[in-house]
């Protein structure tokens, strides 16, 4: 079984992605978030060749300007500005340990679902390979709801991220 050449890549931009996503989370190297923001950085890069290697060159540019450039300047904006050294002396509270496992949990719950009920031999999907064109008008008209679902998650964050760094002036 001779691989060719864009089947080495896929595994080694696979390897990358799974591992660097996973020194995000464990990051045995150091304990400064920047350092596992560093990791996220090169997960995104990693998963902007398998975007490139799938002929898709626009999700992949998106990631890299989108993902790896404005959103990590963010998270490093956010950590720089909380001191997180007073945020490691902190305690688990037990009620936001037992809302998170709540939450992965529905969201675990809601993709089984969704994985369940998506056919696995669809032949629907569109062609929208090379060009940004079939891309938006796909994005506006069938996938409008989820990308409006986004872009409040996006408002949200925002908003959290302003409420966390304002300081208290009492």
């Amino acid at each position: 079984m001779a691989n060719t050449f864009p089947d080495i890549l896929f595994y080694v931009f696979a390897v990358l992605t799974l591992g660097c996503g996973a020194l995000v989370i464990a990051n045995p190297f150091s304990r400064n978030p920047v350092t596992s923001a560093m990791f996220l950085v090169l997960t995104i890069i990693s998963m902007a060749g398998l975007f490139v290697l799938l002929h898709a060159f626009f999700l992949a540019a998106v990631q890299i300007l989108v993902y790896a450039g404005a959103v990590i300047v963010l998270f490093l904006f956010v950590i720089m500005l909380l001191d997180l050294k007073a945020e490691t002396m902190r305690r688990i509270k037990i009620y936001g340990f037992i809302a998170g496992i709540v939450s992965v949990g529905a969201i675990l719950a809601i993709f089984m679902k969704s994985l369940g009920a998506t056919p696995l031999n669809s032949d629907s999907a569109p062609a929208v390979e090379g060009n940004t064109e079939p891309l938006g008008k796909l994005l506006f008209t069938h996938y409008v709801v989820p990308f409006e679902v986004v872009s409040v998650l996006l408002l949200v964050a925002m908003v959290g991220v302003i409420l966390l760094s304002k300081k208290n002036l009492d």
